[in-house]
């Protein structure tokens, strides 16, 4: 049994065609993130797994910035960050 050039043609086709949908949607999930939306006050910035339990959250709250950690026997707010400072640079090791 053989399959012809227009039937890989086709397949090759609708492939592609699946595959352009996928990146689309993806494309289209990224863009419209929660928390990015107009008119809202509360914000998820950043997110660092520390180890399998804790996370380091940076959130923004009207504007100002705030590191949470979570995940360990109790969620501790590390601090508020100063409005307006720009970020510091930590190089890698």
């Amino acid at each position: 049994m053989t399959i012809d050039a227009g039937h890989w043609l086709q397949a090759a086709g609708a492939l592609t065609a699946v595959l352009l949908l996928l990146g689309l949607t993806a494309r289209g999930l990224r863009a419209g993130r929660p928390g990015q939306r107009a008119g809202r006050r509360l914000a998820l910035q950043e997110v660092l797994a520390v180890d399998t339990r804790r996370r380091l959250l940076l959130l923004r709250c009207d504007g100002r910035e705030v590191l949470v950690l979570t995940g360990g026997g109790q969620d501790v707010v590390l601090g508020w960050l100063a409005e307006g400072a720009p970020p510091v640079r930590v190089p890698s090791p």
